[in-house]
């Protein structure tokens, strides 16, 4: 992938100071203003926009505004910059398209960074789009195919995701059996809520092989934050949480486009949900939406309990892991807050199942992790740890 920038400022100086931070890495064109940036726009075909607000005749939400509703504009990632730093100013860019937004002054090791961060998604998008591409031109011959053949091409398309979500996940986990035993999780939860319950209607064959092949996915968005901030092995700022929680959206952004650019839906819409939902808690106290109750989708509401016990019976950097035991008493006290009652029902129905999943591994455990609250367990989940 080409990685050209677009560098747009009435300022001489800022534009020099952008284009020695990142010559070398990138290929770089320069606008002094809103108009000249709409022309290199379509000549250049820049990947990333780092565009000034303030300029004078077309300023910078005009800019983006005549970007975003044309063809070659809507794929292109814009990062505002501007001396103003209120939360409002920061508002209306992301209300108006933007996908990031710096203050000026400059920090050089910043921008570096969340240039590095944008392409990084960019990449990322790329794979998924391409994979699902595959995935689609594949299930056409599948339907030409005698069964035995079609598993064989099912098996390549599920390798293919698992080793797309494992591009984040090799970043921070501790061990790579991690998605497999979540996934394996979540299908086990799915099958007993199938057998009884009020969830039964809504949980078909479809639904577990959606399932099966979209749980890996849940945490894909963590491709687009920082080392510095994923791999930290202390107690997470509340700047540094506020960023990491971002991986639910952006996880879902990515594999919303996948689903955009491929013209169909299939598991990754199902991806596409459990990435954005599978933090929000039954009581509504979780993120990025704060959704509560029914309001959260099925899948996601699966996988976050799966998510959860694999993360507490699992060694991290920042903590060691309980036993089986130990986890199911802590996500039962979560009943009702964390997580679906109904699901913790189903939990403790195949708990011999999931200790049977748990020991195909061999996983060191410990009873104990300091003062470390549930809530501080969730967030280790992520990152270590947060305020």
């Amino acid at each position: 992938m080409s990685k050209k920038i677009l560098i747009v400022d009435d300022d001489k100086a800022m534009r020099d100071l952008y284009a020695r931070l990142l010559h070398g890495e990138y290929e770089l064109a320069l606008a002094a203003s809103g108009e000249e940036a709409l022309e290199k726009i379509e000549t250049f075909a820049p990947k990333l926009v780092l565009l000034d607000i303030e300029m004078p005749g077309i300023d910078g939400y005009e800019v983006l505004e005549r970007m975003k509703s044309t063809r070659s504009g809507t794929g292109i990632h814009v990062t505002m910059v501007s001396g103003k730093s209120s939360r409002e100013d920061q508002q209306r860019a992301f209300e108006a398209g933007a996908d990031d937004y710096m203050v000026k002054p400059i920090d050089p090791c910043e921008m570096t960074s969340r240039v590095r961060l944008h392409f990084r998604l960019h990449d990322a998008v790329g794979r998924v789009t391409t994979i699902e591409s595959e995935i689609e031109s594949r299930n056409r011959y599948i339907e030409q195919m005698a069964e035995e053949q079609a598993r064989e091409l099912i098996s390549t398309q599920d390798v293919a995701v698992f080793t797309l979500a494992s591009l984040a996940e090799a970043r921070d986990e501790g061990t790579g059996q991690h998605l497999v035993r979540m996934r394996s999780y979540s299908q086990l939860l799915a099958e007993s809520l199938q057998e009884e319950g009020p969830y039964a209607s809504q949980i078909n064959a479809r639904f577990l092989d959606d399932l099966f092949r979209s749980s890996p996915l849940h945490d894909v968005g963590k491709v687009a934050i920082s080392d510095a901030i994923l791999l930290k092995p202390g107690r997470l700022t509340k700047e540094e949480f506020e960023t990491i929680k971002q991986h639910t959206t952006i996880g879902a952004n990515i594999l919303d486009q996948a689903v955009f650019h491929s013209r169909g839906g299939g598991f990754l819409s199902m991806g596409a949900l459990i990435a954005r939902f599978h933090h929000e808690w039954f009581d509504g106290t979780g993120y990025p939406a704060g959704l509560a109750g029914d309001e959260i989708p099925l899948p996601a509401r699966i996988v976050a309990l799966a998510d959860v016990f694999d993360a507490l019976t699992s060694v991290r950097p920042y903590k060691p892991a309980f036993s089986p035991f130990k986890a199911r008493r802590m996500i039962e006290e979560e009943s009702g807050t964390h997580f679906d009652p109904l699901i913790v029902k189903a939990f403790r129905a195949r708990f011999d199942d999931f200790l049977a999943v748990h020991g195909q591994f061999d996983t060191p455990t410990r009873e104990t992790v300091g003062a470390m609250s549930f809530v501080e367990h969730e967030c280790a989940e992520l990152a270590g740890s947060c305020p």
